[in-house]
């Protein structure tokens, strides 16, 4: 399979998140505010370089391209979640960028018997986690029960992919992990901030950048 261009921003992305995650453990405030837009503008780069391929999907790129956006304005916000109103931005941004993965996912995909599968899964585990967070929700309750159902419909529909026509199963695999690890990153960073809070909570950092750089680097591997 041929390199695409896109690929050669990996070992950039792996070393400004390493030192975003030492900065977030070290509490380095400053630093942490210049690398992670930086993290995520490297991501959205990802994005872009697929209009250097000879094919590409303008719905799924330009779709990526909002929610990446729509994401680096959350990560901006959430800098500053010790703030309730610049947490609750921050989550209405994520949100929107959820939005925006899902209906992507659901342009391309095909629900199918294994989406249906996934469904009840990620229901169960949506439930799960509500249980697990729900007593220390408060005024947050609403929003939150948003973003899971929003999460999970995200993950399904990026199992839809999978049985879609036209679509590798490498490429379909690499949408579908996008999503997942974006998911996990969330399900940490709510049990750290509503349930119990967890001293390696940042680690999700990893999970987050992870995710968003394959779904940015499906958007160059679509064929005619």
């Amino acid at each position: 399979m041929t390199m695409k261009p896109a690929i050669y921003l990996i070992p950039f992305l792996i070393v400004t998140v390493g030192f975003l995650i030492r900065w977030e453990f070290s509490g380095n405030r400053k630093n942490i505010h210049f690398i992670k837009p930086v993290s995520t503008i490297l991501v959205i780069l990802a994005a872009l370089f697929s209009l250097l391929e000879p094919y590409w999907n303008t719905t799924y790129t330009f779709g990526v391209i909002v929610g990446l956006v729509f994401s680096m304005g959350g990560d901006i916000a959430l800098m500053f979640q010790e703030d309730k109103k610049a947490f609750r931005i921050g989550l209405v941004l994520f949100l929107l960028a959820h939005i925006v993965y899902t209906a992507i996912f659901t342009i391309i995909g095909h629900f199918s018997g294994l989406s249906a599968i996934c469904a009840l899964v990620v229901l169960l585990l949506g439930l799960g986690i509500y249980w697990m967070i729900q007593s220390n929700l408060g005024s947050m309750k609403g929003p939150v029960i948003a973003y899971i159902v929003i999460i999970s419909l995200m993950v399904i529909q990026a199992v839809s992919v999978l049985t879609s026509q036209g679509i590798d199963d490498f490429h379909a695999l690499m949408m579908v992990s996008g999503a997942v690890l974006f998911y996990i990153s969330d399900v940490i960073l709510a049990a750290n901030r509503f349930w119990r809070p967890w001293k390696y909570n940042r680690i999700s950092l990893a999970f987050y950048y992870s995710g968003q750089m394959l779904i940015a680097l499906s958007a160059s591997y679509f064929v005619r």
